[in-house]
């Protein structure tokens, strides 16, 4: 009986960890972007800029939220599987090597919603209790 309750004990924590990971950061883009999801997958080629081009052809422009925001390392762990310091590396490395320049950056969620407001191939992501008004979130498959 111990076992098993401690079982059920073990996968809630676990079922809600993944919710709460989840709910950690909103992915947005401009209200003309015709996009209503995108994978995980994509949207971590997206911000590695190895995908350029939305459905519709039109340029994707990601935005990052600052290296040091809470944010950021938890959108980084779940979408990269790496945390911002390995990401920064990777854009040091290809810098470097002549191939590409990390995506712009902006302080904070604010920041992030005005730039997207302003480019309508513009993706970005803020804190999950971020005001998005005048933006349209977008579901990560």
């Amino acid at each position: 009986m111990k076992r098993i309750l401690l079982g059920l004990v073990i996968a809630f924590i676990s079922a809600a960890s993944s919710t709460i990971a989840a709910q950690t950061y909103k992915v947005i883009v401009n209200t003309a972007n015709t996009t209503e999801s995108v994978s995980k997958e994509d949207l971590s080629k997206i911000f590695l800029k190895k995908k350029g081009k939305w459905e519709d052809g039109s340029s994707i422009i990601p935005i990052d939220l600052g290296d040091r925001n809470p944010t950021r390392e938890a959108f980084s762990k779940e979408v990269h599987g790496k945390g911002t310091g390995e990401i920064k590396t990777f854009w040091q490395q290809a810098s470097f090597a002549g191939e590409g320049n990390p995506p712009l950056e902006r302080p904070g969620d604010e920041d992030v919603i005005k730039f997207v407001q302003m480019y309508p191939g513009a993706v970005g992501y803020v804190s999950a209790y971020a005001d998005v008004s005048g933006v349209k979130v977008i579901t990560v498959n």
